[in-house]
């Protein structure tokens, strides 16, 4: 019996051996910096997350000179992103354009901070509307990042994404300004709305409440007095948007300030 069990014991051990311990050992690593990263591929896109990590970590320490040390760095904010570390993920891809700005993937990790920061924005803004109150400090961060993004990597294959989030972003916070905007009016505020206004239409040029804000912006001057202000949101108004439905309203008002 004694026999029996000290040789199941030692076949328990020599299977433990050759799969590698998932916490510690390490059997299971390749023979090159490159073996180990291309198995923390397959673990990352098995959403295997520990695994992945535990190999990336590996080659980042183990070949620390390898140009697999610098990809295991940007897999490692993959890791974080895919499991919704945002934040952490955002902070990690940052890192590495900073500590690799001429790397080849500079431009992917540029991108994915600031998508890591639209992904990680309020979802539920349109959903509470006066949400002028609401904190928009991750929306304006990814606008930021998104920004800079297309400035720096015109060229990108990750452009098209990259703009289409931004356009978002700056929409979010577009329709912010208006809100504020809409507050203040409400209440008789015009110097306030009249600011919110302006910042909406110089900020977020384009934003689909631009036509809307300058209109808008028109009445606020007038209710303060500034008629030269009014004429020339109105002129910018009908140079910048012909189409739009307030047209004919807008050209009647400013006629009448001639």
């Amino acid at each position: 019996m004694l026999r029996r069990f000290a040789a199941l014991s030692l076949l328990l051990a020599a299977c433990s051996t050759s799969r590698g311990s998932l916490t510690g050992g390490d059997a299971r690593y390749g023979k090159s910096a490159e073996e180990d990263f291309l198995s923390g591929n397959v673990e990352l896109k098995a959403r295997n997350f520990p695994e992945a990590t535990r190999f990336f970590e590996h080659v980042r320490t183990k070949y620390p000179f390898s140009k697999y040390s610098a990809l295991s760095d940007l897999r490692l904010a993959d890791v974080k992103f895919e499991q919704d570390r945002l934040t952490e993920a955002a902070d990690a891809y940052a890192q590495f354009v900073r500590l690799h700005p001429n790397h080849e993937q500079a431009d992917y990790a540029a991108y994915r901070v600031g998508l890591s920061r639209w992904k990680d924005a309020p979802s539920d803004f349109f959903l509470f509307p006066p949400g002028y109150e609401k904190d928009l400090t991750q929306v304006r961060e990814a606008a930021k990042a998104l920004a800079e993004f297309v400035k720096n990597y015109p060229q990108s294959k990750h452009r098209p994404e990259a703009e289409k989030a931004l356009a978002s972003a700056r929409g979010q916070l577009a329709e912010h300004e208006w809100y504020a905007a809409d507050f203040y009016a409400k209440r008789g505020h015009w110097a306030g709305a009249a600011s919110r206004l302006e910042g909406l239409v110089r900020d977020y040029p384009g934003s689909r409440q631009e036509p809307a804000a300058l209109y808008g912006l028109a009445q606020a001057y007038l209710k303060m007095d500034e008629r030269y202000r009014a004429q020339q949101a109105l002129q910018q108004l009908l140079v910048k948007h012909p189409q739009d439905a307030r047209r004919a309203a807008a050209e009647k008002l400013l006629a009448s300030l001639r």
